[in-house]
């Protein structure tokens, strides 16, 4: 829903930087009752890294933004994208050429959690 990005900015603003996973990468997110529509997982590049106040991990330059309906697929998207990070898909998506090998980059790595369209 429209309140959803809001409340990506509240978690980091009631919670600090937890989101900022590993150097240089975060993981915007709400609760799925914040407006979470069905599920959905988008990748930003920064071409000007952004502090967060992370003690570890700071600059930004990529930003992983997922949404979902429920806990059930909330909990089964982290864990997917948890298991590609694990396997490399920062460096991937840092590397990849343009807007559009950065959508497929990320959609490959994602399959089993994304809903076919």
């Amino acid at each position: 829903g429209e309140g959803y990005p809001d409340a990506c900015v509240a978690v980091v603003e009631d919670n600090g930087p937890y989101i900022i996973l590993t150097k240089g990468l975060a993981l915007v997110h709400a609760r799925p009752e914040d407006g979470g529509l069905d599920v959905g997982v988008a990748v930003t590049r920064l071409a000007a890294p952004v502090e967060f106040g992370h003690p570890d991990n700071d600059p930004v330059d990529l930003l992983l933004a997922f949404c979902t309906p429920g806990q059930d697929a909330h909990v089964g998207t982290l864990g997917t994208l948890a298991r590609a990070l694990s396997s490399g898909l920062a460096d991937r998506l840092r590397t990849a050429p343009d807007g559009d090998a950065l959508s497929v980059t990320l959609h490959d790595a994602l399959k089993e959690a994304l809903p076919d369209d």
